[in-house]
C-alpha cells in the first residue's frame, strides 16, 4: 500500500545526532530500506522535518521502520495511506458504482 511517512526531529536530539552521524546514517538506512518513490526534507516550527512516500508492504513492518527514527532521532512519526492521480480516479470510479 502506498504510504506516506511523516517525521519531524526535536531541535537538540537532532543537532546531537547530526554532530554524532546518527542522522545522516538513519535516515540513509531509512531510504535504502524504503526505496520511496519520493522523499523531501523540511523544517516545521523550528524542527527538522521529512516525507517519504513509499510501498509498505505489510503492516508488521510498520515497528521496524518507524523504532529507528524513535530510537535514533527522537522522531514524532506518522504514517498515512495515500494515492496518486490514477489511484483517486479508479476509488472515485469505485465509488461512483456503489451509489
Amino acid at each position: 500500500m502506498r504510504t506516506l511517512l511523516r517525521c519531524t526531529f526535536p531541535v537538540e536530539a537532532s543537532n546531537a545526532a547530526l554532530n554524532e552521524g546518527r542522522l545522516q546514517k538513519t535516515l540513509q538506512t531509512l531510504l535504502e530500506r524504503l526505496k520511496p518513490e519520493a522523499s523531501y526534507f523540511f523544517s516545521e516550527d523550528g524542527r527538522r522535518g521529512g516525507f517519504f512516500v513509499f510501498d509498505l508492504k505489510d503492516p508488521s513492518d510498520i515497528p521496524s521502520i518507524a523504532e529507528p527514527l524513535f530510537t535514533q532521532l527522537h522522531a514524532s512519526v506518522q504514517l498515512f495511506p495515500v494515492m496518486n492521480l490514477d489511484d483517486l480516479r479508479a476509488g472515485l470510479e469505485k465509488a461512483a458504482k456503489n451509489r
